[in-house]
């Protein structure tokens, strides 16, 4: 594991402690409200979840990204496999996104 998909995890787990974390079905309630920052998408989500997420992200202009698996990311959150997270916080947003960008470099 690369030293920032484990800041990343690391950082979930922190959103999650720090109660700035919604996931699985309460997040699309939350993204209809406005009320999440970026929208983090598993990868071996279904393509329905993916298509559903992506569409409503992108028409409220709320950045997603694809990272990781279900299992994964239910571990970095303390809870059974998750297809779906959204960060409520702007700062976790931010900074989780700024890792994934250095990820992919």
């Amino acid at each position: 594991m690369k030293t920032s998909e484990a800041k990343i995890y690391s950082f979930l787990g922190l959103a999650t402690r720090a109660g700035k974390i919604v996931s699985g079905e309460s997040t699309l309630a939350d993204l209809k409200k406005g009320k999440v920052n970026l929208v983090i998408l598993a990868d071996d989500a279904s393509d329905n979840t993916k298509k559903l997420y992506k569409d409503k992200s992108s028409y409220r202009s709320i950045p997603y990204v694809y990272f990781s698996t279900k299992l994964q990311l239910g571990l970095a959150i303390g809870k059974a496999p998750r297809a779906v997270i959204g960060i409520k916080d702007k700062n976790f947003a931010d900074k989780i996104s700024e890792l994934m960008e250095t990820q992919k470099i």
